[in-house]
């Protein structure tokens, strides 16, 4: 049976899954059409989900963002998967790279956040799709499948929003 959640709630629980991601996968389209997708750190998350990536301005996929700043970005841990699309850019204000700066950069940055190669991939977020099994939830969704499983029939909370869902942010 279907459980429906107030977009509100869903868009919590979009908020809540972002806060606990560390690391992200940014996918981008080359010039040539192509799907890219590449792992970056997050250097920052805002409560509105947007979200910042530190790069070097010679990369790939600031590339292709200054051709086409469509984006997604994907997130997953166990139990736990959350999909972004939205909208990316390149930021080169300094003085938010250095709020933003972690020393952890300093390996592919080595003059620090004034270095001329770093630069902030921004990107905001416009809808989400998102699948949450983890903790006591999850474990009733692992339930709720293998009883469908034995018994041939979909599992009960196949609808249910709490756990998966599409949101505009």
């Amino acid at each position: 049976m279907a459980t429906h959640v107030p977009e509100a709630e869903k868009r919590e629980h979009v908020r809540k899954l972002i806060a606990d991601f560390e690391t992200a996968m940014l996918v981008t389209r080359t010039p040539e059409g192509a799907v890219r997708a590449r792992p970056l750190s997050i250097a920052e998350k805002t409560g509105d989900g947007v979200l910042y990536f530190s790069t070097a301005i010679e990369s790939g996929k600031v590339h292709d963002l200054e051709h086409d700043g469509h984006a997604a970005v994907v997130m997953q841990s166990t139990g736990r998967y959350l999909s972004l699309s939205g909208d990316a850019h390149i930021q080169r204000d300094r003085a938010l790279i250095q709020q933003l700066w972690s020393e952890s950069w300093r390996v592919w940055f080595p003059e620090g956040p004034s270095d001329p190669s770093l630069c902030l991939v921004v990107f905001e977020p416009h809808e989400a799709d998102y699948w949450d099994a983890a903790g006591a939830a999850g474990l009733k969704y692992l339930f709720e499948m293998a009883k469908a499983y034995v018994t041939n029939t979909r599992p009960g909370s196949d609808g249910d929003e709490r756990h998966t869902g599409h949101v505009k942010l």
